[in-house]
């Protein structure tokens, strides 16, 4: 039985749910989502500290990067997210959007009409702060923003280390200066996690126009001539079609987006043809200009046990299990990610090139360097902010089943590597003031050897990982590798749209998440208007 809607959105992560929600605000808007994860109902989602747990496991897709030739040709693990709400629903909730003169760079690359000037509403739309307000901030958007109740002593210690570094305190990164060390705020409301499955979607489950299916696998989209008609899709085995009247809406993020419309013949001919893919439109920007932080961590064992790894104890995970059960309190509604920075690699750039994040424990990420069991550590991860490096998503072949081949090309840039560098470096200087340095024993790696820049670039080859901030693999533009236009629209195509953050033409520097819900919130207003 072939079932028809107005709208298709193909991917239910952040992007996903935002325009599920908003489309389907029109009665008269029939709209299907279609998510291959399962409902957002584990309980870690919506536990603040539960995104630790998550970096592994059923809720995401498994995927190892190709052999990073400039990264001693490690196989990276590189999380996406495989579940209602997407990344928003396993990241660790870290709110930043990026320097205004990141948006103002996309209008320079061919994105008319994305100048931060442009778009600054939409964010401030999306945004429900608890406790910033004014021209910076929105207090009545669906997404929850909040600070952290009682940050870890040793989070409040870091940003004192940075004070005595030079890094000056700044007590709101999304204002009018992004520079400075602070406590993070973070996409929780009254204590739990707000995703955008939470935020957007859940309030629009009720509505009989919204359709959404889950557990099913979008294998590839229909086209009536040049004109997106539909998709097929999987679930539970059996192979379902879904018509689309008004638009098909890809929103399955810079990983499955260019792989999906690979698979329907949307690509680079040469790459579709060897995999015996039917050649649709040959674009050849697809799954081309891949971008992500590559993040690098220090790790430093502590003297005692103030950081969150003392809950890994059976008596104290106990205790603070029972302490969140009853009142809603204590360590489960912190991320561990509580504290960053951002500052500068190179003082004489225009904004700052790192940002930093510090983690009140050591572990709590998948393949991330540990302290000695029975003992606590902390962490300090940083991150080149605007990578000069470009990888790609490719075809693996031409089964919907196959993983693509990630190769995110990370350190591929001198000036990538040279910047990482520095970011170790301060990171290890930053752990040598006073006011974290006497809660630690030793920093791992560190304190056996006198350190030189060659040692800071050994170290991000080694340790380096992805900071899960994959964008720009479908680019907006005008130019030949460019995907979609200015709308959104796909070049050379009819009723469909990419509308997550495949589009992005460089990589925001920060966090991705709420630019990504901003892209949505816009996308939404583009194909109303367009209806």
């Amino acid at each position: 039985m072939t079932e028809s809607y107005d709208y298709i959105v193909i991917g239910g992560g952040s992007a996903g749910c935002v325009l599920a929600a908003l489309l389907s605000e029109n009665p008269s808007a029939r709209v299907c989502m279609i998510e291959a994860g399962k409902r957002d109902t584990n309980p870690l989602i919506h536990i603040p500290i539960g995104f630790a747990k998550m970096t592994t496991g059923p809720l995401t897709w498994g995927l190892v990067t190709a052999p990073q030739k400039h990264a001693n040709n490690r196989e990276i693990p590189y999380v996406q997210a495989k579940v209602l709400g997407g990344g928003s629903s396993i990241n660790a909730e870290v709110f930043t959007r990026g320097h205004p003169s990141d948006y103002d760079r996309w209008v320079e690359e061919g994105a008319d009409g994305w100048a931060f000037k442009d778009i600054q509403k939409y964010l401030i739309r999306s945004e429900g702060n608890m406790m910033l307000a004014g021209e910076w901030h929105g207090t009545t958007g669906p997404l929850g923003v909040s600070n952290l109740s009682s940050p870890n002593p040793l989070s409040r210690a870091f940003v004192r280390s940075c004070q005595e570094y030079g890094i000056p305190y700044n007590p709101d990164f999304n204002g009018a200066k992004q520079e400075g060390a602070g406590i993070y705020q973070l996409t929780i409301r009254n204590n739990r996690r707000c995703s955008a499955a939470v935020a957007y979607l859940r309030p629009a489950l009720h509505r009989a126009n919204l359709h959404v299916i889950t557990g099913a696998q979008v294998l590839r989209i229909l086209f009536d001539g040049r004109r997106a008609a539909g998709v097929v899709y999987a679930v539970k085995g059996q192979i379902q079609v879904a018509r689309a009247d008004k638009e098909v809406i890809v929103t399955s993020g810079a990983i499955g987006t260019p792989k999906l419309l690979m698979l329907s013949g949307i690509g680079p001919a040469a790459h579709l043809k060897a995999h015996n893919v039917p050649v649709v439109q040959d674009l050849p920007g697809v799954g081309q200009n891949l971008q992500d932080h590559f993040g690098v961590d220090i790790v430093a064992e502590l003297k005692g046990h103030e950081s969150y790894n003392r809950y890994s104890r059976y008596p104290w995970m106990m205790w603070a299990g029972l302490q969140y059960a009853l009142f809603g309190s204590g360590p489960l509604t912190s991320n561990v990610v509580e504290a960053g920075a951002f500052w500068y690699a190179d003082r004489n750039a225009p904004c700052p090139d790192l940002q930093f994040h510090f983690l009140a424990g050591a572990g709590a990420e998948a393949g991330v360097v540990s302290v000695p069991k029975g003992t606590s550590g902390i962490t300090l991860n940083s991150y080149t902010l605007r990578p000069k490096s470009r990888g790609t998503v490719t075809l693996r072949s031409s089964d919907p089943r196959d993983a693509p081949i990630v190769d995110p090309n990370f350190l591929a840039d001198p000036d990538d590597l040279r910047v990482s560098a520095e970011g170790v470096k301060i990171s290890e200087e930053i752990f040598r003031q006073p006011s974290l340095r006497k809660y630690i024993k030793s920093i791992n790696l560190f304190d056996e050897i006198k350190p030189t820049m060659k040692t800071y670039e050994d170290y991000a080859r080694q340790y380096g990982r992805t900071s899960y901030h994959p964008t720009c693999t479908c680019k907006m533009g005008k130019d030949p590798m460019a995907v979609v236009d200015s709308q959104l629209r796909i070049h050379g195509l009819d009723g469909i749209r990419i509308c997550d953050s495949s589009v992005m033409p460089s990589l925001i520097g920060s966090n991705t998440n709420a630019p990504t819900i901003m892209i949505a919130e816009r996308a939404a207003d583009l194909i109303r208007g367009n209806a």
